[in-house]
């Protein structure tokens, strides 16, 4: 399920590097969660074509995010949003005062992150 899930959230990040057959089988395999013979049989080609074909995809996938790391900045912005989110529910004077300065340290390390 977690391999499901990662290369659900490579293929939103860069599939569309990806060629249009292999957007297509891949989506149909992580997307739409069909079996590799059911692929096969829409497709016209052998289950092994398909498996291939899949492997191939995610390693391609898997090689942009390990020179752009797009996810892993996705990943550490939203956490650092969530960050604020919590901060800024805080009700006492003497806790935003320390809230406020942790938000913009955040806000500063987001804006260098970009």
């Amino acid at each position: 399920m977690e391999n499901k899930i990662s290369q659900g959230n490579l293929y939103d990040f860069y599939g569309e590097m990806l060629n249009e057959h292999q957007r297509e089988v891949y989506e149909d395999f992580v997307l739409n969660d069909l079996s590799l013979g059911e692929i096969a049989a829409d497709r016209g080609i052998s289950r092994q074509a398909v498996h291939d074909s899949v492997k191939r995809s995610t390693k391609q996938l898997e090689e942009y995010e390990s020179k752009l790391h797009l996810i892993e900045k996705f990943v550490n912005i939203r956490d650092k949003v969530q960050r604020i989110n919590i901060l800024c529910e805080s009700d006492e004077a003497s806790e935003w005062i320390k809230a406020k300065q942790e938000i913009e340290t955040i806000a500063n390390d987001i804006l260098e992150e970009l």
